[in-house]
């Protein structure tokens, strides 16, 4: 779940991506902004001419001369003059580091091609599907899954070598579990569990045996499933349950032989994120306990399989897995963001486990590592700063000394770095100001603006707004920022419905300091206020706030979110009787939490594919935050939006897919029965075919369902 308050962006993720090895070209875009950089001081960059359409420059940082660039190819433009008729960008097409190669699924089996030969280079011919093809360091290699072994395939000797044997329906070799794949590895894994080596001569993996996870039952029942309908089996480990047993393996191309790290596979824990080391001889793995509040990281020889602890860290609550861990490339050790005192800081650690320097120890988040100059002995870092909903780039020495904060003024910054570090490229803007790309100096000053975004005149009449206010928590701990959006031709004097459009997940606060717009949505569009509120366990107050939600998912979002209800009600515009609220997936959680346990404060909601109680949800993601039922059976009880069914007198409308193979439609039918069984009425909808939210016609129909809800129940309005 950890990735679905994003569904939307990753469906558009799927759409377009052309690569599954992380190595993805540039997209064409007609916004303005850096295409890339072509030396330390000169770019390629997109802007407007005076016809607003999209101008491609060679921009010298120097001078501040631009030369227009005609003959311009978009990286996608250029893949698709590589890839052969009839095949477009898609999770099929894999494309090498220089971008000068790809590899295709196509007729069942893998294609090459590089523009020598027009017709390509057949790699594979046999019935089963390769999937996850990933190209090794130096792009002569490549790596895949088929049936859930593992293959590799070498373009010199033109030969594909099979390096695993035992996959079976339950037992995986490079292939994630369903639980890895979605609640550790992530989505944008497709799956696959297994990492390159820098020197292109190993291949990390896990080894995954499914055998002791329940299995769970999916009906398929729409007409192309047949008049016997379709079953479809997964193991799913619901919380309490046991897990896969996972090791991690490393296997030597030369010789086919596999050394495995020598964890203990009768150890309930997880194992995962591998990272190598530069010279490619020793492998770094985090292991978290079941409880996933004891992290180690361990350094393995990939010979033998032994290996030391580095690092270690443990919380009373929980630790997540570390993603983007960043690897000295000198050998001197890796670089951490960590959540240890509180807030995301950053630690070099050498590979004998000792803390070299604590980079940063600020009482702010960083966000995000985007650069490391080891020449220089520099770090370029994202950061909100004191400010919670900005972001900006900073630069500081690797022993924490000298600290730079490069872009300057509120708002959300996203600057790039020149390949020397001389130039900085600020696109910024903030709810106030649709913002500008600036040119900043390696000491942080403001060079000059390339571009300025145009701010449009506000008209009340066609124009939504946006406010951004705080709202204090009852016991006044935490000052929650709202966005509230004003519908057109607001009048303050009117009374208006309002809804809350939440995700409401841990660590998964919205809120941004960043333009929105004044194009109105349909709510502003129909005289409807929403707000989206980000509460204390939203990540905006670090782990101060987060550690709330511990073993207690439920009470703290619906007791913060009443407190804004209770700010709602003091404004002159609000009208209390038209109290909504709606959002998917935890969102949709949320909203059934509201309307039951919060039925004092919300009148209607709209709560699509949603967990109703937590024992029904996978172990990874409820067990980080609930611990398990045994340990924790009053939480558990407590977050069940069955403990308040009898509470709801508002009107409410779930919706799910059928064959939703991440929050089971067991979720809704198990509140269904029980709000039947209380005689307490509801609205109801079902998405044959459709799984954890969808796209094509049923999403059209899913738009309109909902606004006529709200137009029913706010307005009285029947037709739609």
């Amino acid at each position: 779940m950890q990735q679905m308050f994003r569904i939307i962006q990753f469906s558009l993720l799927l759409i377009l991506t052309m690569t599954i090895s992380g190595q993805q070209p540039g997209f064409s875009d007609q916004q303005p902004g850096l295409i890339r950089w072509i030396d330390d001081s000169r770019m390629l960059i997109r802007t407007l001419d005076e016809e607003k359409k999209p101008l491609i420059s060679e921009y010298n940082c120097r001078t501040g001369r631009s030369v227009v660039v005609t003959d311009y190819k978009s990286d996608m433009q250029k893949l698709r003059e590589m890839l052969p008729e009839g095949v477009e960008p898609g999770p099929d097409v894999t494309v090498s580091s220089d971008q000068k190669a790809v590899v295709v699924f196509r007729d069942n089996d893998l294609w090459y091609f590089d523009g020598s030969v027009s017709t390509g280079v057949r790699l594979t011919e046999d019935s089963d599907r390769e999937v996850n093809v990933r190209f090794a360091p130096g792009d002569r290699k490549i790596a895949y899954t088929k049936e859930k072994d593992l293959y590799f395939y070498d373009f010199n000797q033109k030969k594909e070598t099979r390096l695993t044997f035992d996959a079976t329906d339950k037992i995986y070799n490079g292939w994630a579990s369903w639980v890895y794949y979605e609640e550790i590895l992530g989505r944008a894994s497709r799956y696959a569990a297994f990492w390159w080596s820098p020197d292109a001569a190993r291949i990390a993996y896990l080894h995954t045996d499914d055998n002791p996870v329940p299995q769970y039952y999916l009906n398929r029942l729409e007409d192309s499933d047949g008049p016997r309908g379709e079953l479809e089996i997964t193991a799913y480990p619901k919380a309490g349950d046991p897990n896969p047993k996972v090791k991690m393996g490393v296997v030597d191309l030369s010789t086919g032989e596999t050394a495995w790290v020598k964890t203990d596979e009768e150890i309930d824990q997880y194992i995962a994120w591998p990272s190598w080391t530069p010279d490619g001889q020793k492998l770094m793995v985090q292991v978290l306990n079941r409880d996933q509040n004891d992290m180690r990281f361990i350094l393995a020889d990939v010979t033998t399989g032994d290996y030391t602890e580095v690092y270690r860290e443990t919380r009373p609550t929980w630790v997540d897995f570390f993603e983007d861990i960043h690897v000295m490339s000198d050998g001197s050790g890796f670089i951490v963001r960590s959540y240890r005192n509180d807030w995301y800081n950053l630690y070099w650690y050498g590979w004998d486990g000792v803390l070299r320097s604590q980079i940063t120890d600020f009482d702010w988040k960083v966000t995000s590592i985007v650069k490391v100059d080891e020449a220089r002995g520099e770090i370029y870092f994202n950061g909100t700063g004191p400010d919670a909903l900005d972001n900006h780039l900073y630069r500081a020495r690797l022993d924490g000394t000298r600290l730079l904060k490069v872009t300057d003024g509120g708002g959300y910054h996203s600057a790039s770095v020149s390949p020397g570090g001389t130039w900085f490229l600020d696109s910024w803007s903030s709810l106030e100001s649709p913002g500008s790309i600036d040119l900043i100096d390696k000491r942080g000053r403001k060079v000059r603006t390339i571009h300025t975004a145009e701010s449009p005149v506000f008209d009340a009449g066609k124009h939504q707004r946006q406010e951004l206010v705080t709202i204090r928590s009852a016991d006044s701990l935490f000052d929650m920022p709202a966005l509230i959006t004003y519908p057109v031709n607001f009048d303050p004097a009117k009374k208006y419905p309002v809804i809350f459009t939440i995700y409401g997940g841990p660590d998964a606060g919205s809120i941004r300091n960043r333009w929105m717009g004044y194009q109105p949505r349909w709510y502003a569009e129909n005289g409807i206020v929403t707000i989206n509120v980000d509460h204390r366990g939203s990540g905006t107050f670090g782990k101060r706030g987060l550690d709330y939600m511990h073993r207690s998912l439920g009470r703290w979002e619906i007791s913060d979110y009443s407190d804004a209800v209770k700010w709602l009600r003091e404004q002159p515009w609000v009208d209390p009787s038209r109290m909504g609220i709606t959002g998917g997936s935890y969102g949709g959680y949320v909203t059934c939490m509201a309307l039951t346990a919060g039925a004092d404060y919300w009148t209607h909601g709209i709560a699509d594919y949603a967990v109703t109680d937590w024992r029904l949800y996978d172990n990874v993601y409820t067990e980080r935050y609930m611990d398990t039922p045994e340990d924790n059976p009053e939480g558990y009880r407590n977050g069940s939006v069955l403990t308040y069914a009898g509470n709801l007198r508002g009107k409410l409308l779930l919706r799910h897919g059928d064959i939703d193979d991440n929050v089971h439609m067991q979720n809704t039918i198990w509140l269904v029965t029980t709000l039947q069984d209380l005689n307490k009425p509801f609205e109801m909808m079902i998405y044959p075919g459709e799984r954890h939210g969808w796209g094509g016609p049923k999403r059209i129909f899913m738009t309109n369902e909902g606004n006529r809800f709200w137009l029913k129940h706010f307005f009285g309005i029947e037709e739609y």
